[in-house]
C-alpha cells in the first residue's frame, strides 16, 4: 500500500492550531501595493482561519496534521 503524502503547497500555506482550526495567511499582500490604500493593507495583516466550507479539502491535503 503506498504511503499517504502531505501536499507540499498546503504544508507551506496552512497551520493547524491546537483547537483543530486551520490558520492561513491573507492574500493580496504580495505585490502591486502602491494602488492599495493603507487601510486596506493594514486589514490584510495577520492570519485568519480557513472557512468552514474549505476545511474538508484542507484536511484532505494535510492528512497528518
Amino acid at each position: 500500500m503506498p504511503k499517504m503524502k502531505t501536499k507540499s503547497g498546503a504544508k507551506k500555506r496552512f497551520r493547524v492550531r491546537p483547537g483543530g482550526t486551520v490558520k492561513r495567511g491573507q492574500a493580496f499582500k504580495r505585490h502591486i501595493l502602491t494602488k492599495k490604500t493603507t487601510k486596506n493593507k493594514r486589514h490584510l495583516r495577520g492570519a485568519v482561519g480557513v472557512h468552514e466550507s474549505d476545511l474538508n479539502s484542507v484536511r484532505a491535503m494535510l492528512p497528518f496534521a
